[in-house]
C-alpha cells in the first residue's frame, strides 16, 4: 500500500486518482500507524510552509516522516510543498523550521530580474533539466516540459542532492533526491504524460 500523508492540504485526491490509473493500490491517511506501514509514502499538496509543519506536528506526522519512514528507508516522495518542507528551514511566513530530513533552506523568487519584472508565482509549464540520472527520470527526456505552481523554491546545502534543475528568471532546484527520498517542485500529477511516468517509476523503483 502507498500512504498519500493527508494533512490537510489540497490536491491529494489528484494524486489518488493519478496512482489509481497507474494501477496503484493507495491510501490518503492522517494516521502515523499507517503511514509506519505503508510500504511507499508520499507527501504531496499545495499550501504554504508555516500552516503545513504546523498540521504535520499536530497530527504527529513530523516524527513519523522523519524517524519511521525516511531513516527507516521506506521509499518517500514529496511533491510541490512536500519537497520544500523535507529540508531543514524555509523563509515562508516569516521563517519556518521544517522536517530536516536534506539540509537547505527554501527561499522566495525574486521579483525582478536585471531590472526586469518576475511574475511571483511560477504558474505554468517549464523546463526540468536531469542534473544526474536517476530512477525517477527513466523513459523521460531531459529537457521534459512540467507543470509548476509556486513562489519559493529549495536550496540543499549539498549540491548532490540536486536531480533536476529549472529556470525562472534564476536557476533553481526542481528535484532532489537521497537514498530513499526523491521530491520534486513541480506536480507530477499535473504534468501529463511525464509526470505519470515518474510517479509510476517511484512506484516500481528499488531502493
Amino acid at each position: 500500500m502507498i500512504a498519500i500523508v493527508d494533512y490537510k492540504a489540497g490536491n491529494l485526491t489528484s494524486v489518488a486518482h493519478a496512482l489509481a490509473h497507474l494501477g496503484h493500490r493507495c491510501e490518503i491517511t492522517d494516521r502515523p500507524e499507517r503511514v509506519r506501514a505503508a510500504e511507499r509514502v508520499i507527501l504531496p499538496g499545495v499550501g504554504a510552509a508555516g500552516a503545513t509543519m504546523k498540521n504535520l506536528r499536530a497530527l504527529g506526522l513530523d516524527q513519523c516522516l522523519r524517524n519511521d519512514v525516511a531513516k527507516a528507508g521506506t521509499p518517500f516522495l514529496g511533491i510541490c510543498i512536500g519537497i520544500q518542507v523535507l529540508l531543514t528551514h524555509s523563509d515562508e511566513d516569516g521563517g519556518v523550521d521544517c522536517l530536516d530530513i536534506i539540509g537547505g533552506r527554501v527561499v522566495k523568487f525574486p521579483t525582478s530580474v536585471d531590472g526586469r519584472p518576475l511574475k511571483v508565482p511560477q504558474i505554468g509549464w517549464n523546463r526540468v533539466h536531469q542534473e544526474r540520472p536517476h530512477p525517477i527520470f527513466a523513459g523521460v527526456p531531459d529537457n521534459t516540459h512540467v507543470y509548476f505552481v509556486n513562489s519559493f523554491y529549495p536550496q540543499t546545502n549539498d549540491t548532490s542532492d540536486v536531480i533536476g534543475t529549472s529556470d525562472y528568471g534564476v536557476q533553481f532546484t526542481a528535484a532532489i533526491a537521497r537514498d530513499n527520498v526523491v521530491a520534486t517542485q513541480f506536480h507530477l500529477e499535473k504534468s501529463g504524460a511525464a509526470g505519470l511516468r515518474m510517479l509510476d517509476n517511484f512506484c516500481r523503483m528499488k531502493f
